[in-house]
């Protein structure tokens, strides 16, 4: 595996563990629930994504991943009190988390199974799941029902740094590319308010269960 690849596991499991970390502080909870949160969405799309491929759970293997999930949990509780609006950090470090891992979850699906299909899904379940886990436990809206660009993002930086691999382009150039196009379409969402078009037919016909 090359190593600018490894670094960006590395530092896209911190950036979502600190998301998690800022997401405990809302709740006001004790460090355990800190690191808790931190691992939890740290881990979570990683963990999933490996189930799929049945591949070792990556973490196990690697017990700093844990670590490092720790480490930044025990920053943000000693810190996030200094910062003016937790919420709008930890939706700006999400988006670098969803950039990173939209390109990493791509490169390992196609490692495995060197589909292009599959590894779209892998970028995409990677950038995506351990955030709407952690707002899920938190008890916070998450960007798909806030209709959001957010998976959308996600799929997108893994497509491109897929098309890229599969054009010849190698080293770091495609990664860099489809982080910027995931980053870019997020960071649209948080500033502009991006979304796609919404389903606007008429609702369904209430449930009756007789």
């Amino acid at each position: 595996m090359n190593q600018y690849l490894i670094l960006i596991d590395y530092v896209g499991v911190a950036l979502f563990a600190a998301t998690g970390a800022l997401a405990a502080s809302r709740q006001q909870l004790d460090f355990i629930g800190f690191v808790f949160f931190a691992i939890l969405t740290g881990i979570g799309g990683g963990s999933v994504r490996d189930v799929v491929l049945s591949e070792p759970i990556f973490w196990v293997g690697e017990p700093l991943y844990l670590v490092v999930c720790t480490i930044t949990a025990l920053i943000v509780y000693c810190t996030a009190h200094f910062l003016e609006s937790r919420y709008i950090v930890l939706q700006w470090l999400d988006a670098g988390a969803v950039a990173l891992f939209a390109v990493f979850g791509a490169y390992k699906g196609l490692l495995v199974t060197d589909s292009p299909s599959v590894a779209t899904l892998t970028g995409a379940m990677t950038a995506t799941l351990g955030g709407i886990m952690r707002d899920v436990l938190a008890g916070e809206q998450n960007a798909i029902t806030r209709q959001e660009i957010y998976v959308t993002a996600a799929v997108a930086g893994a497509a491109v740094y897929i098309a890229l691999w599969l054009v010849g382009i190698e080293d770091v150039v495609p990664a860099l590319i489809g982080g910027l196009v995931a980053f870019a379409l997020r960071a649209g969402a948080l500033a502009f308010g991006w979304s796609l078009p919404r389903y606007r037919s008429r609702p369904g016909r209430p449930f009756d269960p007789s």
